[in-house]
């Protein structure tokens, strides 16, 4: 009788263990995906286990055998570096996601700024000032951003004045101390900060599309990853990227 009453403390935490999801999302989904989480808890599942960073280091991670149910890029590249080396279960890949490229500055000095060919970008940051962005080199919102400033000529005399940060959040942090006096991030994150206005959009023809894929890792693929995977195309999980920003496909 001891004997099963050890096994049963042994196992409980197991079987816990077993019911959890981890989630390795894009910096821009953190809030989006911590309701999600409260209510895939409301119906009856465990918390889901999340990690938030720039896509590129969360896909390296997943590469290195970090363990993840499921990856959620903000871009197409990095899913398509995990799917290369077969890290995801192809089938679940599903595009759920869109978003907004935006010009923000610190909302105690607000500012307009019409976005187009050749705008005045290099004015707007003053004499010493650095444009906050996701490093260009990896980040997908820096991708998104040096895309559309090559597309609207202003790329070689901003390029120099970049403060390059490991993920959008990062960004946006620097403009909210006044850090910067203007950066580039997704709608969605202007939109939770009280510290930044949006000065300006970039008109969606000047980069790739936004976009999010979901995905299940090969080695995650179970059967509550798939669970979620359905809950995060369900109509309450929509409700909750709509109200949180995000474009719903």
């Amino acid at each position: 009788m001891r004997l099963l009453l050890f096994l049963c403390v042994l196992l409980v935490p197991l079987i816990a263990r077993a019911q959890e999801v981890t989630v390795f999302a894009a910096a821009s989904l953190t809030d989006a995906m911590k309701d999600i989480s409260a209510q895939w808890v409301k119906a009856g599942h465990q918390p889901l286990r999340m990690s938030f960073a720039a896509s590129s280091i969360l896909a390296r991670q997943i590469e290195q055998g970090a363990p993840a149910n499921l990856f959620a890029s903000a871009d197409e590249k990095w899913m398509d570096y995990l799917a290369d080396k077969n890290l995801i279960a192809a089938a679940t890949r599903k595009d759920l996601l869109g978003n907004d490229l935006v010009l923000v500055v610190p909302a105690d000095k607000p500012l307009h700024v019409t976005i187009g060919p050749d705008f005045n970008l290099l004015g707007l940051l003053g004499a010493n000032g650095r444009l906050a962005v996701g490093d260009p080199a990896h980040v997908p919102v820096g991708i998104y951003a040096e895309q559309a400033l090559k597309k609207l000529g202003v790329w070689d005399s901003i390029s120099p004045r970049l403060a390059r940060t490991d993920d959008v959040r990062s960004g946006l942090l620097l403009v909210e101390r006044g850090e910067a006096p203007a950066g580039i991030v997704y709608g969605t994150d202007a939109a939770i900060s009280k510290n930044v206005m949006v000065a300006g959009s970039f008109p969606a023809s000047s980069h790739d599309p936004i976009s999010y894929p979901f995905a299940l890792t090969r080695s995650g693929n179970t059967a509550d990853a798939r669970a979620l995977l359905v809950f995060l195309a369900s109509p309450s999980a929509r409700a909750i990227f709509l109200r949180r920003g995000f474009k719903v496909e």
